[in-house]
């Protein structure tokens, strides 16, 4: 999940050098100082504590010469995957989808409708990334989509495999992927900064640039079309109502609840996938759902903790920007944060 635990630690020592005690990330003028020393030219920040979202911040420009405000709108990446996941698990607990029937009854892609494998694929495989396929068709050399081991039967990530689901519930429900989430989400949660898309309901002024690691700004490509894995615009107080509204359990049965935050798969380091999140097991029974987002000119991460009832956001605009995970981590969540870097650094 981290890209660099070696430059993430030389992160967390230019960090402690700036302010020994508190206040660490206490004092405005350090973070600025901090951040332009790290190249991260936006960060936004979120803290979950007893299961409320406390404290939303965002540093840095919107662009050259124009600070980013508190609403600053991010491409979030991939966390689109536990917005999607959780639309899928809404319809399932109001008794309207099924976690476990095959996807071939609303969705065959052509490429793989000549093989059996399509029969076996369900929602619980794609989220809990066992579908099979790979992250994306265009890796490989054919530009097509494979199943590249049996679904239910080994862990890949996989972007794909959210498009598939979407295109499953677009064909059974007759509506966009982003009109289910504002129907199911968005509007009830307040969400107003939201979408999956960039329709009228974004604000273009808010929007933050993207960057390389040598400072030039990436396009803003403004998508017209729904992508479940990807490219979701969102705030840092909007993605804190969502992941306050994940902590709740709310809209969700128990069992489907249960199984979401079950082991379905080992993943990588000892960790493991639920249904739409990363598990990390910590201490005394303490466990971490998270889920990250990376793309040109994005970088972020959430993590909530189900029994302690806390949270932390993440977004930067930049390749780079992981480089600040760790440091926060550790400031935000403590000890659970070392417990999870713990993890990271294993072998």
């Amino acid at each position: 999940m981290f890209k660099s635990i070696v430059s993430v630690c030389l992160c967390l020592v230019s960090l402690v050098s700036i302010g020994q005690d508190k206040p660490l990330l206490g004092n405005d003028a350090q973070i600025e100082q901090w951040l332009k020393a790290n190249s991260i030219p936006t960060l936004g920040l979120g803290v979950i504590k007893h299961g409320q979202l406390q404290q939303v911040r965002v540093f840095g420009e919107l662009e050259p010469g124009k600070a980013a405000p508190f609403n600053t709108i991010f491409n979030v990446a991939s966390l689109a995957k536990p917005i999607t996941a959780m639309v899928t698990l809404t319809l399932v607990s109001k008794g309207e989808w099924q976690l476990d029937e095959p996807l071939f009854t609303y969705w065959t892609d052509p490429d793989v409708a000549a093989d059996p494998r399509s029969k076996l694929l369900t929602t619980r495989h794609i989220l809990s990334h066992q579908s099979g396929f790979p992250n994306w068709r265009y890796m490989n050399e054919s530009n097509t989509l494979d199943f590249k081991f049996s679904p239910g039967t080994q862990y890949q990530y996989s972007g794909e495999g959210m498009e598939y689901l979407r295109k499953a519930l677009e064909n059974k429900f007759g509506k966009s992927l982003n009109a289910l989430a504002n129907d199911l989400i968005f509007t009830s949660l307040a969400m107003t900064d939201t979408q999956y898309v960039f329709n009228s309901q974004i604000d273009p002024a808010r929007v933050v640039q993207g960057y390389d690691t040598q400072g030039k700004a990436y396009e803003t490509i403004k998508h017209q079309t729904a992508n479940a894995a990807d490219d979701l615009l969102t705030s840092v107080a909007d993605y804190g109502k969502f992941l306050v509204n994940v902590l709740a359990g709310a809209g969700l049965s128990d069992s489907v609840y249960q199984d979401m935050i079950s082991h379905q798969v080992a993943s990588t380091k000892g960790k493991h996938f639920g249904l739409g999140f990363e598990i990390y097991d910590l201490a005394d029974g303490e466990y971490a759902l998270s889920h990250g987002g990376s793309d040109y000119g994005a970088q972020t991460i959430v993590f909530i903790l189900p029994k302690s009832k806390e949270g932390l956001i993440i977004f930067t605009n930049v390749d780079e920007g992981y480089k600040v995970y760790e440091a926060l981590l550790l400031h935000y969540l403590g000890k659970k944060g070392e417990q999870i870097m713990q993890i990271e650094m294993s072998e």
